[in-house]
């Protein structure tokens, strides 16, 4: 059986009928920049995270970007972030100006630890930058306490947790400001790139409408030196439609997780641990083991696509070379470990046996395949 990592076009075949719909509702209107799906579209996304204020943005990187610099926060200051994370995490930091600070995760959730962040804190550091890696929530009650002694503030990457609960809220309400990502392999995922930023800031919130648009309130009237970093019409419209099937979606991806977890329950993996009181929604389904690079092979020998996030650590990157960085080693141990297993709402209990059927192969054919 061929099994695809992610088929981008099966994931939107259901939501074809409401895309063409909406596509041509934007043409007809033309409205192409900051028009009322957008302004639809950042009320319900508001509403669905349960904060006061969304804005939408270009992509997830600028989102990240654009709540530092409202926030004032650049050259000379720190920002703690997760040693393992996609690099957009880091990037918004130093695009902001300010220097990266880096702290282990908890190997079993691959989230940032907060019992490592306390230590990181110096006079310099303005924020925490949690990520709600692979679709779980970070802890985030202790990381928002330490924040608090502190007096720091807590930037939320919600990139992959569209949807995800801790202790009751969601993503996007869990910190002072939250960036989104709606690449298309997002578990809201648009046609093409963009982002959101979700807030209960009022104040912040209008600082971040007129960076996002030039700086400007009143058009031609410049009040800071903004960018230009909009969501743009056609793909406010098309999140508006997949907006209304997320939690279906989400709930779909919950029950193809269970499946995984029974039907790998006893293969020589380290599977993904959820926290207590958290709801995550399973952007992706991450195992690990020592034999990644041989278990990655068989699969695709196999016909079963997969893929490593992330397979070299922020710290070990060139774009990072001038950095005497600290010893990272949970990051380095994960970079060689983590495998993301193919995962999609269309993928049903068929394609989850094939995979753990193949995954079994592997290790009664390789004596010398280690056990964990």
């Amino acid at each position: 059986m061929k099994i695809d990592f992610l088929n981008l076009k099966q994931v939107n075949a259901r939501f074809e009928k409401g895309i063409h719909e909406a596509i041509d509702r934007v043409i007809d209107s033309g409205r192409y920049i900051l028009g009322e799906e957008t302004l639809a579209f950042e009320r319900e996304f508001a509403d669905y995270c349960g904060v006061e204020h969304c804005i939408g943005v270009a992509n997830g990187l600028e989102a990240l970007h654009l709540i530092l610099r409202a926030m004032g926060i650049g050259e000379g200051d720190e920002v703690i972030v997760p040693s393992n994370t996609f690099i957009a995490t880091w990037l918004a930091v130093s695009q902001a100006g300010a220097r990266v600070v880096p702290v282990e995760p908890d190997s079993r959730t691959c989230n940032i630890d907060p019992q490592r962040i306390e230590a990181a804190i110096t006079p310099r550091t303005r924020a925490i930058m949690p990520v709600h890696l692979y679709g779980q929530p970070a802890d985030m009650s202790p990381i928002n306490e330490i924040a608090r002694r502190h007096g720091l503030r807590v930037i939320e990457d919600a990139a992959q947790a569209h949807g995800a609960h801790y202790r009751g809220r969601r993503a996007g309400g869990l910190g002072d400001a939250a960036g989104f990502s709606f690449y298309p392999g997002k578990n809201l995922g648009a046609l093409g790139d963009g982002g959101a930023i979700t807030t209960n800031d009022g104040k912040l919130a209008a600082t971040l409408r007129k960076l996002r648009n030039y700086g400007s309130e009143v058009k031609y009237h410049h009040d800071v030196a903004g960018q230009n970093s909009r969501l743009d019409e056609l793909q406010s419209a098309i999140l508006r439609v997949k907006l209304k099937h997320l939690d279906t979606e989400n709930t779909q991806r919950a029950a193809l997780a269970a499946m995984y977890l029974e039907a790998l329950a006893q293969a020589p993996l380290q599977l993904p641990v959820v926290l207590e009181d958290v709801e995550p929604v399973w952007h992706l389904f991450v195992v690990q083991t020592p034999n990644r690079d041989a278990l990655q092979a068989h699969l695709t020998a196999c016909g079963i696509g997969s893929l490593v996030h992330y397979p070299v650590a922020n710290h070990l990157q060139p774009a990072y070379a001038d950095v005497a960085w600290p010893a990272l080693p949970v990051a380095e141990t994960l970079q060689s470990r983590v495998l993301s297993l193919p995962f999609a709402t269309y993928l049903g209990a068929d394609e989850v046996g094939a995979v753990a059927g193949a995954i079994d192969e592997y290790f009664r054919r390789d004596g010398s395949a280690s056990r964990l």
